[in-house]
């Protein structure tokens, strides 16, 4: 069986006595392309700053390949890259400062260091760009930049925190191939995302965070397979109910049954149905 890269267990934060995480169990497996989903507030972002050591847990034991991140708070820097949504390059900078400055943070030693950064910049296709300033780039440039630096220090684990918001879908469709070929490469990843079509792509396994408790995981298979594959879809007035059945067949069966059809749909239900099915509510 393969061992967890990741392992969150009974992890707890709290904040003026209000528990943010609560609880909070789960395992990346080494490999696994992981998707942590949830409304804003849910807790996903305080989680993430606990992965990456910025905030300290109230309770719990978080573990990464396989050591204490409390005990061992530099074994889980060396071994984790991060991709924060907010955009945290040097934008005065170019970029090949921009990664020779982390490098050296790092304390990665030439040659080695200049063999990295050219690495890395091929990797996400800016190697042909490395002296252009960063404020000369467009999002989705700077998001790669964020990615070459993130894979400066060849780390087991990459975090992914909303890394396509914001970016047109054609830039979108080529992060995704990025981090679709880092995964298959081996690299472990934990993605947040506010896209469900990327998380149903990118995803081996999904945990879907509400109140800071995890609610459901699974494969998105697993979950159509629980909620239902089914959905019919009405519309009652200014709003729209769901129904799900188990199978498509099942629900197309229901509405053959219906003496008025207007303003009903049947389709298959996707990652977003369950989602809301589950919280309440959509993710913006």
């Amino acid at each position: 069986m393969t061992s967890a890269a990741v392992s969150l267990d009974k992890v707890t934060k709290v904040f003026d006595k209000i528990p943010v995480v609560d609880e909070l169990s789960f395992e990346i497996r080494e490999g696994e392309m992981y998707g942590l989903l949830g409304p804003n507030g849910a807790g996903k972002s305080t989680t993430i700053r606990m992965l990456i050591t910025l905030t300290e847990p109230s309770s719990g034991v978080i573990e990464i390949a396989g050591e204490d991140i409390q005990a061992n708070p530099a074994h889980a820097k060396r071994n984790i890259g991060v991709v924060l949504q907010q955009m945290s390059v040097d934008v005065d900078l170019t970029i090949w400062e921009n990664l020779e400055f982390h490098a050296r943070l790092h304390h990665i030693p030439n040659p080695l260091r200049q063999r990295l950064i050219r690495q890395s910049l091929e990797y996400v296709e800016l190697g042909d760009r490395r002296d252009d300033l960063v404020k000369t780039l467009s999002g989705g440039m700077k998001r790669r930049v964020q990615i070459a630096r993130a894979l400066l220090h060849e780390p087991k684990i990459l975090f992914l925190d909303e890394p396509t918001v914001g970016l047109d879908p054609q830039t979108r469709r080529r992060l995704w191939e990025i981090i679709r070929e880092l995964n298959s490469n081996g690299m472990t990843i934990l993605l947040t995302t506010h896209y469900m079509e990327e998380a149903t792509t990118l995803c081996d396994r999904i945990g879907i965070m509400e109140a800071g408790k995890l609610i459901e995981e699974g494969t998105f298979e697993q979950m159509q397979t629980k909620y239902g594959k089914g959905l019919m879809v009405k519309q009652q007035g200014d709003r729209w109910e769901y129904d799900f059945f188990p199978t498509l067949k099942e629900a197309e069966h229901q509405l053959d049954q219906l003496s008025d059809r207007s303003g009903v749909m049947v389709r298959e239900s996707n990652l977003e149905d369950i989602f809301v099915e589950l919280t309440g509510r959509q993710l913006d």
